[in-house]
């Protein structure tokens, strides 16, 4: 079936960008001017003309050969090394040399080498915006032995895709496809047939230049009739008409426009941005709404441990020197345990970092070992971790996740929820994001099926918070002068959202739609 890979795109040559700009309106104009010039024996204005195509086509060349360069550097990407088993041995070796069947091995900062069906997984957040878009990691699941293959996009998929990067947990697939057959080629494939079409100014500007040149030929033609017949001079007629058509003849207008264009594709050079086409520019300079990721693109997606919750109190963490009180102290250390040791969650990352800074040896039993774990689901979004004390038949049981499946866990009664429900609200309307987090104990040795099994007990909330980006309020009001909306597009809580919108100065009475009003 071929190596696993993309393959490589048809590269342009100088040449081909030379014809393929010299093909334009606007081009063919400006060398049909500098041949009438000469052929006036203008040479002056037939001189700077073609200065000026010269400076066109140069600036042209530059630009685009600048961003092959760049793009035939980013297709290394599709071909990273897999960690796949074979005769019963795991073996590293290149991406290119999965095959269908192969078993690979998934861990966190592994690139996904192929499509893969996922034999088991514990805890698996897939990064897919290679694919979607969507910068927010997805939840996988384990393959129930039926569900068929389908689209990349959305939690609990048991379907890993080329191209996309593990960011927690681990897993075991099977490879179900490679090369042009993986999602990721059949986009490749997609983008080889694409013919790029004419853009509306590219369109406008050829309609403008043929009326020009259809009334100044006729003019051209009617100069020269009336001329020769009346006064017998049909040469003098001929340089009449080619003077009268070249006046009318809007020269300057196609070097303007494209050197526009091109001072726009350098700035946007200087932004670490790739302008493959020059015509881009104007599309994105005729945007008129913008909608962005709050996670990671209007935030620093650094979480941050801002407040904890617990019987009734709260405890607002700051950069002062201000103990840890003890009634946050299990809190802490039961978020700490239901969490990764070496977590790479940004939200893992600022409970752990909240333990070390307030607990000793950051609050876990170094003497404990993880026995079990059940990960989220789509019927329970938390996970528990089930550790095992030396010497005693009692194990530990974490548990953190959304307040409402801790809520559930516990089994609250009515005036318990009501008043968790009230405490959440409160801290997303400050812009945090919300875990709860709970506790239970075990003993024995055959694990329940289920979480809810368990006897949980709530211990509190921690709220986290991710900064918003420095420049994004300038940002903002930029997009704004210049007549653009600005859309947020968040899973978080809607009183969250309205939070980060009041820090980043959108409109105070902005309209907030949830994904099932959608």
């Amino acid at each position: 079936e071929g190596f696993n890979e993309l393959p490589s795109t048809t590269r342009r040559s100088t040449l081909a960008i030379i014809v393929g700009a010299a093909r334009e309106p606007m081009f063919l104009l400006l060398i049909t001017s500098v041949a009438i010039y000469l052929a006036l024996g203008d040479r002056r204005e037939a001189l700077i003309l073609f200065l000026s195509l010269f400076v066109i086509f140069t600036i042209t060349i530059f630009q685009e050969r600048k961003t092959e360069r760049a793009l035939e550097a980013l297709r290394d990407l599709s071909s990273p090394r897999a960690l796949v088993i074979r005769d019963g041995e795991e073996k590293r070796i290149a991406g290119r040399e999965v095959v269908r069947d192969d078993i690979l091995i998934l861990t966190e900062g592994d690139r996904v080498p192929a499509d893969a069906v996922l034999l088991s997984c514990n805890d698996l957040m897939v990064d897919e915006s290679l694919l979607t878009g969507e910068s927010v990691p997805v939840r996988k699941i384990s393959w129930d032995r039926q569900e068929k293959p389908r689209r990349p996009g959305g939690d609990n998929q048991p379907f890993v895709y080329s191209g996309a990067m593990v960011v927690q947990g681990r897993g075991v697939g099977r490879v179900l496809n490679n090369g042009l057959r993986t999602e990721i080629g059949r986009i490749g494939k997609a983008l080889q047939t694409l013919e790029p079409d004419e853009t509306f100014l590219q369109q406008r500007s050829a309609t403008m230049i043929r009326t020009f040149a259809a009334v100044g030929l006729s003019l051209c033609a009617v100069v020269i009739i009336l001329y020769g017949l009346n006064r017998g001079d049909w040469m003098g007629g001929l340089l009449a008409g080619i003077a009268l058509a070249m006046s009318l003849l809007p020269e300057e207008i196609p070097v303007v426009l494209t050197v526009f264009l091109a001072l726009g594709a350098w700035r946007m050079s200087q932004r670490r941005v790739l302008t493959r086409r020059m015509p881009a520019i104007e599309a994105l300079g005729s945007a008129t709404v913008l909608c962005v990721d709050k996670t990671g693109t209007l935030t620093l997606n650094r979480m941050s441990v801002n407040q904890l919750s617990a019987d009734g109190y709260i405890f607002q963490v700051d950069e002062s020197a201000q103990p840890l009180p003890l009634r946050f102290h299990e809190l802490v250390r039961y978020a700490l345990l239901a969490s990764e040791t070496d977590p790479f969650d940004p939200m893992e990352k600022a409970i752990k970092a909240l333990g070390a800074r307030y607990l000793p040896r950051g609050g876990e039993n170094q003497s404990a070992s993880l026995v079990h774990e059940y990960s989220l689901s789509p019927e329970l979004l938390a996970l528990t971790h089930v550790w095992k004390l030396p010497g005693d038949d009692t194990h530990i049981v974490a548990a953190k996740g959304a307040p409402e499946a801790i809520a559930d866990l516990c089994h609250l009664p009515a005036p318990q929820f009501s008043e968790l429900s009230e405490r959440v609200a409160a801290l997303a309307k400050d812009g945090l994001r919300v875990l709860g987090v709970a506790k239970s104990s075990f003993m024995g040795s055959e694990w329940p099926k289920s979480q809810h099994d368990f006897t949980f007990e709530m211990l509190g909330l921690i709220g986290l918070a991710d900064p918003v980006r420095a420049e994004v309020t300038a940002a903002v009001e930029q997009c704004r002068r210049a007549g653009v909306e600005v859309v947020m597009i968040t899973g978080d809580y809607p009183e969250t959202a309205r939070a980060i919108g009041r820090k980043i100065d959108l409109p105070p009475d902005v309209e907030i739609m949830t994904g099932s009003e959608i």
